[in-house]
């Protein structure tokens, strides 16, 4: 249920962040709402997961299989595409001194994922700590990276929408580019290990 709740979530989060992050113009909610849909594959690698589980036993599932490792490098190549296309972004940006029109939505939405991402964060802990797995207490680590994403946006839109100075949506943009590098990074160490476990910091 927790999983395809956060399947959900960042469907929605994902699909207002790209849409006002460009109608807007601003770099840093739509590099937010792109990551958005890189954590939708990764929410459908720890559903197949889940799910798995609760065919074969909690206790009976110690490695990835095939379909999981395979969902990690798709992931993992997304957040580096991702990476690229907000570096190129912030430099024509900086470039051309482009700034957004507005960056209220980008508070609203790191607003609302903070507690989300928060509620959810708990919630599988606690399952994680109930039913004793490893697992699902690794992906309650990982969802602290989008809580911790969450305000580094909120910060970028706050003080552009403050002190209107076109760099600090930049700056915000590069804060999304290192979580997305991190995050790519991971994925790629996931996928390469046949242990249920997280990396994320």
């Amino acid at each position: 249920m927790v999983s395809v709740v956060t399947i959900i979530y960042n469907i929605v989060e994902g699909v207002f962040s790209v849409f006002f992050g460009i109608t807007d113009e601003t770099l840093a909610l739509l590099g937010f709402g792109v990551d958005s849909f890189v954590e939708v594959l990764s929410g459908i690698g720890i559903l197949h997961m889940i799910l798995r589980m609760k065919r074969a036993g909690i206790n009976d599932v110690a490695s990835r299989d095939r379909f999981e490792r395979q969902a990690l490098r798709i992931t993992g190549t997304a957040f580096y595409l991702l990476a690229g296309g907000l570096i190129v972004g912030s430099a024509l940006n900086l470039i051309t001194g482009a700034k957004p029109e507005t960056t209220t939505v980008g508070i609203v939405i790191s607003v609302l994922s903070i507690l989300t991402m928060y509620v959810l964060m708990t919630w599988k802990m606690r399952i994680g700590k109930k039913l004793k797995s490893d697992a699902i207490m690794a992906d309650a680590n990982c969802t602290k990276t989008c809580f911790y994403l969450s305000f580094i946006l909120l910060a970028s839109s706050g003080l552009y929408e403050l002190l209107e100075i076109g760099w600090l949506d930049v700056l915000g943009s590069l804060g999304v580019t290192w979580f997305a590098f991190s995050e790519g990074r991971e994925a790629f160490e996931k996928a390469r290990s046949n242990e249920l476990s997280c990396s994320c910091h």
